[in-house]
């Protein structure tokens, strides 16, 4: 394997004072994405089929989640601006305080830089997740 076919992956995580299912059903549904998760959509989604549609800082991008299930899996694909696709793995897992959500962020077609700015945009969409579900 070369040094350009290497993809190096992080995790981040946050821990939020409510169920796995209250974070499950809130993080799952698609028209509270805005609300939180600013690094994939900035404004409404929209559905189409299966996908949605939405305005992300990197332009408009297609993501297809896993059906719902009731492992607290949250599974994305983002097909990117430039149609790769990158492959988000995402669990709701249960956790002494209440939830724990546990995001692994995949270091494609980004440089270090980018990588660490992604991964801080990650960190921020979770923490924010945290707050809007905490004070609800």
């Amino acid at each position: 394997m070369n040094r350009e076919s290497v993809v190096v992956s992080r995790h981040v995580s946050q821990v939020i004072g409510c169920t796995p299912d209250q974070v499950y059903e809130f993080a799952a549904n698609p028209a509270n994405l805005p609300r939180w998760a600013a690094g994939l959509a900035n404004s409404p989604v929209t559905i189409e089929g299966d996908r949605l549609l939405a305005e992300s800082p990197m332009g408009q991008v297609a993501v297809r989640f896993v059906p719902r299930n009731d492992l607290g899996v949250l599974d994305h694909d983002v097909t990117l601006p430039s149609g790769t696709v990158v492959n988000n793995p995402v669990r709701v897992l249960s956790h002494p305080n209440g939830a724990e959500i546990l995001f692994t962020v995949r270091q494609i077609e980004l440089s270090d830089e980018e990588f660490e700015r992604d991964l801080g945009m990650v960190a921020e969409d979770l923490k924010r997740l945290k707050e809007v579900l905490e004070t609800q």
